[in-house]
């Protein structure tokens, strides 16, 4: 039996944000990263928007970029003084990452931070509150998954905390909020959102509903993505959609080495995570496709890629993704960002091994073991 689990609600399109005026409780907590949300408006239009259901609100602010347990720890504790029956987050992935993790402890107290920990274990929520995810990034599409990552600051190891009950009651996917987004900003997590959908599609526990959502993903990643980096204002728009459909499929599907990769070179070398996965995605494609190559070759032909062989097509992939990587001047290796060849072999013994024991590895459709990964 397969399971597939997004919010029970999902608006998309301008002004989608307006859906919470209808909003039915008392009080919303808020959460929210730095002042950017402010400084736009976005959060004094929330709040009348919230004003006009009936409902107080309250602004919890600072989340930062690697939300650590003690930030969830002190979000948790104004939650409570609080007692919303709505928690409302806004951002790109912290934010709402970090507001996922505050109802859970809001909801019980009780629960350690360890025992949250094991996938797909969490006790039942929405005994006190209900969850709506407000996404202002177009990447981590974190409003419709089933996930949460916590940081250590101290060591910078990421905790994921994956459970069915941690996805948003509500998504919001509003195409307004993302037309002032850096350049920088729009490509590494543009590129993020194309590694989630094409490894969500190769996952080898990918279905047909999966497949869907991700093959579509791909194909507007693919045709707006560097139109939307260049300032384009509908192709601005369709990549806030698109790296939601990505965020379903993948929250259901999960991921593969791209990401096992990305998520320890944050800790280990300072990459940006969505920089780190453009680099990485040409590369485990040539890898994954030397045993698994059918759905890549999938991807070529739906894109329109030429080749005449299966071998012809995954190389014109990897060439498009660099392609695409070049024309929003993302580095092709880590090298090129900026890491030395000293550095990174001083570092890849550890870097190998955390790889490969990352959840995302057990869904990569090509095993890999410490001494390939190397």
């Amino acid at each position: 039996m397969q399971r597939f689990t997004i919010p029970r609600e999902v608006y998309t399109g301008d002004d989608a944000i307006e859906v919470l005026k209808d909003l039915k409780g008392t009080k919303a907590f808020i959460v929210i990263g730095s002042e950017r949300t402010i400084k736009d408006g976005t959060v004094a239009k929330v709040q009348g928007l919230l004003k006009e259901a009936n409902m107080e609100s309250m602004v919890f602010q600072g989340v930062e970029h690697d939300p650590s347990f003690e930030t969830v720890q002190k979000g948790t504790e104004a939650l409570r003084e609080f007692g919303a029956d709505w928690i409302i987050a806004i951002g790109g992935g912290s934010p709402i990452d970090a507001a996922k993790s505050m109802w859970i402890f809001y909801e019980h107290p009780e629960l350690e931070f360890e025992k949250v920990l094991t996938p797909f274990s969490l006790p039942k929520l929405r005994q006190k509150a209900r969850f709506v995810g407000i996404t202002t990034t177009s990447g981590t599409a974190t409003e419709v998954t089933s996930f949460s990552v916590i940081t250590n600051p101290e060591t910078g190891i990421k905790y994921p905390i994956a459970d069915y009950e941690i996805t948003p009651d509500i998504a919001i996917v509003d195409t307004s909020l993302v037309m002032g987004l850096p350049q920088k900003l729009v490509a590494h997590t543009g590129m993020d959102a194309l590694t989630h959908a094409i490894e969500a599609y190769v996952s080898t526990v990918a279905t047909p509903i999966t497949d869907a959502l991700s093959m579509k993903s791909i194909e507007m990643i693919a045709s707006d993505l560097v139109d939307s980096f260049r300032g384009e204002p509908t192709a601005r728009k369709q990549m806030h959609i698109a790296q939601c459909l990505a965020g379903m499929a993948f929250s259901n599907a999960i991921l593969g080495i791209v990401h096992s990769m990305a998520h320890k070179t944050g800790k280990l070398f300072n990459i940006p995570h969505g920089c780190a996965n453009a680099i990485y995605l040409p590369y485990v494609i040539q890898y994954n496709a030397k045993t698994a190559p059918a759905k890549y070759v999938e991807i070529a032909k739906r894109l329109g890629l030429s080749g005449g062989t299966d071998t012809e097509l995954i190389s014109s992939l990897v060439a498009c993704i660099k392609q695409m990587n070049r024309e929003m001047n993302i580095p092709t290796t880590v090298e090129e960002f900026g890491i030395s060849y000293e550095d990174f072999t001083a570092k890849l013994d550890i870097f190998a091994e955390e790889a490969v024991n990352d959840p995302c590895t057990s869904t990569n459709p090509r095993s890999i073991d410490t001494k390939t990964m190397k």
